[in-house]
């Protein structure tokens, strides 16, 4: 699953490939879903420094409709840009599309939802 942010806010699907909603106001980036190894990634640069270049979301489930966003991890690069929100979101958006509850592991995704409160992310949350 992956999808190309521009600038003006506009969501293009990558073929062969379903998007998730998400918008942002960085030019150019990726988030791709791997359902496999249940992670969102962001490759903010080239890529072409390997793994090590992309920003990553980890998730996993610890119940049939239940998951835990367990970490993110920005390359120290790309951090300050915004590119942990753009994960979050993904994340997110990912947990209202499936009808799916979270337990937050990770301190940037609880602050991400606290920031975010029109959202109503905190109904997604198990507390």
């Amino acid at each position: 699953m992956a999808f190309t942010l521009f600038s003006r806010l506009t969501l293009v699907p990558r073929l062969g490939l379903y998007p998730f909603r998400s918008f942002s106001s960085i030019c150019g980036l990726t988030v791709l879903h791997d359902r496999q190894n249940q992670r969102f990634t962001v490759a903010p640069g080239s890529g072409a420094d390997g793994p090590q270049d992309h920003a990553v979301l980890y998730y996993k489930f610890i119940g049939e409709n239940e998951v835990d966003l367990m970490s993110t991890y920005v390359p120290e690069s790309y951090r300050g840009q915004g590119v942990a929100a753009i994960l979050s979101k993904a994340a997110m958006d990912f947990l209202v599309e499936e009808n799916l509850k979270a337990h937050v592991s990770c301190w940037y995704i609880k602050k991400y939802i606290e920031e975010h409160p029109l959202q109503n992310y905190k109904d997604l949350v198990i507390t």
